[in-house]
């Protein structure tokens, strides 16, 4: 297996990284992948030498960050960086915010995320997600090391991206 360092960051983590979108769901047509098998293929790719998995709260019916969470038992949440998201539709304030991420945290049976996502990010939602508080939450989530790195999946035009990279701190 291949590593690289993340940017700034110094993290290193696989080349590949493992998306567990589909674990314990339809795969393709009429396809599903156990939760028995699930597990087993995320515990071979971390044993291959993957230590990046991505999920996310609303994947699968919000059940893949509970798959991801049984998987990294037994010291294995030991060897990989998670990344998860928060969704928008989701949330609402504060009390919301926090309520979403401990339950992300109890899902997955850890006490922090190492990348949490506000996910879906272009211009419009990025000030909705101002208007509710998320990147103080954020900030405060980090300090308080529920999370390690706040960040975001980017959705929308380069000139968006530029607009939510120059407020970000």
């Amino acid at each position: 297996m291949k590593y690289r360092t993340m940017g700034k960051l110094g993290i290193k983590n696989s080349a590949f990284g493992l998306g567990c979108m589909r674990f314990n769901g339809e795969a393709s047509g009429d396809s599903t992948v156990s939760e028995e098998k699930a597990i087993t293929l995320i515990r071979q790719a971390i044993d291959g030498g993957v230590t990046y998995l991505d999920t996310a709260y609303v994947y699968l019916g919000k059940t893949s960050e509970i798959i991801v969470g049984k998987a990294l038992k037994d010291g294995y949440r030991d060897k990989v960086t998670i990344a998860t998201k928060m969704p928008l539709g989701a949330v609402k304030d504060s009390e919301s915010m926090m309520a979403l991420l401990n339950e992300e945290l109890n899902k997955l049976q850890t006490d922090h995320i190492d990348f949490y996502l506000m996910h879906g990010v272009d211009k419009n939602e990025w000030e909705s997600f101002k208007a509710i508080g998320a990147p103080e939450f954020f900030d405060d989530m980090k300090r308080e090391g529920k999370i390690r790195y706040k960040c975001f999946s980017f959705h929308g035009p380069y000139e968006d991206f530029e607009y939510i990279i120059n407020d970000c701190d």
